[in-house]
């Protein structure tokens, strides 16, 4: 028996494949209004059974994902799962879909524009979002780092002129003495 936590969100919906290509296509999919969703998990696995992938996506709100690296004119099977506050959903109903071959590959010129572009993605993944953040989030802090260094360094070196100044000006104490009659002793 197994219960089901009440806050965790149902599963998506109207699952569908779509730019289908050699080598790639897109899967999306509804979540119904009013559920608190965070992310995504998509199960793909080749039906021969050579290969399966989990993708898994949070903080998100996108409710599309490029597969990629798919091999030519090969079966598939997909399933979604919604991610949520406490956990994931059960995974929506099985989509199968075939790759195209090569040789089928489709005009350049008939994909729409409203559609999820795939350039690049055949060769070398583009970076995600979430990627870029890190990416300058780190950069950033390290821009910090150098900031504080050279002010530090600054400060060092302004105090090290000053002791050095101080450690040169002659002292009171050592200054040339004073005659009672008034001034200073004077070699002819």
């Amino acid at each position: 028996l197994c219960l089901a936590h009440p806050d965790r969100p149902p599963s998506p919906v109207n699952v569908t494949v779509t730019q289908l290509k050699a080598n790639s296509a897109t899967v999306s999919w509804d979540v119904p209004e009013g559920d608190m969703v965070i992310g995504y998990a998509i199960l793909q696995q080749r039906q021969d059974g050579q290969m399966q992938r989990f993708i898994r996506e949070v903080n998100t709100t996108n409710r599309a994902c490029v597969l990629w690296d798919l091999a030519e004119d090969a079966d598939y099977i997909i399933q979604v799962q919604s991610i949520g506050l406490y956990g994931e959903s059960q995974a929506s109903k099985r989509v199968h879909f075939r790759t195209l071959k090569e040789t089928d590959r489709l005009p350049s010129n008939s994909s729409n524009q409203g559609d999820i572009t795939m350039e690049g993605l055949d060769k070398d993944r583009q970076l995600q979002t979430g990627e870029i953040i890190i990416i300058v989030a780190v950069l950033l802090m390290w821009a910090a780092v150098i900031a504080l260094f050279c002010r530090q360094y600054d400060i060092i070196k302004d105090n090290d002129s000053n002791n050095n100044k101080e450690k040169t000006k002659p002292s009171s104490e050592h200054s040339t003495p004073e005659r009672p009659s008034g001034g200073l002793l004077r070699s002819k």
